[in-house]
């Protein structure tokens, strides 16, 4: 059984040199890479005033707004966020989130498959890629190996 508690998770930060407002602490408790075979679960907060860069997602994604107020953009639709909001993202469309509250947002994303790769608009630091996936892919393991 894989039971995680939130406020024990080990949060990267990732942010934007080009826009300083662009800004998360995340991390993906739940993949294939603890052995999921068909989801993961993403955890991650926003500082008021930040927001989550616009990316794309492989998979369907369920947003479950933990606790704040923010703003989840959806393709061309936008929508005001509270705790207990649920919205749905579909796969490979472009979405982003942004506090606009007082307090931390905290987000808990569900997606429909076990390995996710999200491509965000700008690079994302300290990483220098606009590529993530669960489980991060190691380049070293991918370039030069035998079939």
């Amino acid at each position: 059984m894989q039971a995680v508690q939130i406020d024990e998770l080990e949060l990267f930060e990732g942010w934007s040199q080009r826009n300083a407002a662009m800004r998360v602490r995340a991390g993906f408790p739940i993949s294939s890479g603890t052995g999921t075979k068909s989801t993961a679960v993403v955890y991650f907060e926003l500082e008021p005033g930040e927001h989550l860069g616009s990316h794309t997602d492989s998979a369907e994604e369920i947003l479950l707004i933990v606790s704040g107020r923010g703003e989840v953009t959806i393709g061309e639709e936008q929508a005001a966020v509270q705790a207990g909001t649920l919205a749905v993202v579909p796969a490979l469309v472009r979405h982003s989130v942004n506090n606009i509250g007082e307090e931390t947002l905290r987000v808990v994303g569900f997606f429909s498959s076990s390995t996710v790769l999200s491509v965000f608009d700008e690079p994302m630091e300290p990483f220098a890629t606009r590529y993530f996936s669960t489980p991060m892919i190691e380049e070293e393991a991918t370039v030069g190996t035998a079939a």
